[in-house]
């Protein structure tokens, strides 16, 4: 039996750095898993986007799909536009089967290719006792997602940082963090003699721009999430876990309950 493709679904944008980080990603994900189909479709601004694929897909004899949200949290992408592009394409195409894989985080992999990051930026293990970290992510006024960032900022505190705060990209929204600067200000203020700030992205674009902006007064700034190993062995681990739960998405679930 021919294993499903998989198609990473990406927000896109017009940076063009966003995509080709998207495809340095998918790359190494075949080099760790050759002979597995991957492909990648976007939600906006680059091409192909994800009707296309699966149409193309459709057309070439596909016949199941797992369709793997390049996102960090559950928040509006995840809850609503990619189940809502999904669900038009079963609609389209009923010969093909289509299964939406869960969002990567949380997740272990994603706090170690955090701190690869940081690594990479030049902060060892011995230099976390002494600095103060932001944890700086693009933002969201949805609870889960929220909720998770906090989780992980208090996760990596407990792996030796000597602060840790959660920020968002833009400017502070209701129940959320504040932005990257003001964190930044507020370690400062705590008497942290170093400070760091850790995007929690994926891919170059005009809210990991703002990142880099607000963290002009930090002494750190370590690159966005990209290519990572970590991130493309977790890629792998979400498309097999959907494979081994072999259940319709979300959306088509609630349909089938009448919601």
């Amino acid at each position: 039996m021919t294993a499903p493709v998989l198609l990473v679904i990406a927000h896109g944008s017009r940076d063009p750095r966003h995509a080709a980080t998207v495809h340095a990603l998918t790359a190494r994900v075949r080099s760790l898993r050759p002979g597995l189909r991957v492909e990648t479709g976007f939600l906006d601004f680059n091409a192909p986007p994800v009707p296309r694929v699966l149409e193309r897909l459709a057309a070439e004899g596909a016949e199941s799909v797992v369709a793997l949200p390049l996102l960090l949290t559950r928040a509006f992408h995840a809850k609503s536009d990619i189940p809502a592009v999904l669900g038009e394409a079963r609609r389209r195409l009923p010969g093909l089967r289509v299964r939406q894989a869960e969002v990567l985080g949380p997740s272990p992999l994603l706090n170690a290719a955090l701190q690869r990051r940081l690594r990479e930026a030049g902060l060892g293990p011995a230099d976390r006792a002494s600095t103060g970290l932001v944890l700086a992510s693009a933002g969201s006024t949805d609870p889960e997602a929220i909720a998770v960032i906090a989780e992980i900022a208090r996760e990596l505190r407990h792996t030796g940082w000597c602060s840790v705060r959660p920020a968002f990209a833009s400017a502070p929204s209701p129940g959320g963090f504040p932005g990257t600067g003001d964190a930044v200000r507020a370690l400062r203020a705590e008497g942290m003699r170093r400070v760091a700030v850790a995007p929690y992205v994926i891919a170059p674009g005009r809210l990991p721009d703002r990142i880099a902006a607000g963290a002009s007064g930090a002494d750190v700034l370590a690159e966005v999430l990209g290519p990572a190993p970590e991130l493309a062995r977790l890629l792998l681990d979400r498309y097999d876990e959907a494979r081994r739960a072999g259940a319709p998405a979300p959306a088509v679930r609630a349909a089938a309950l009448g919601a």
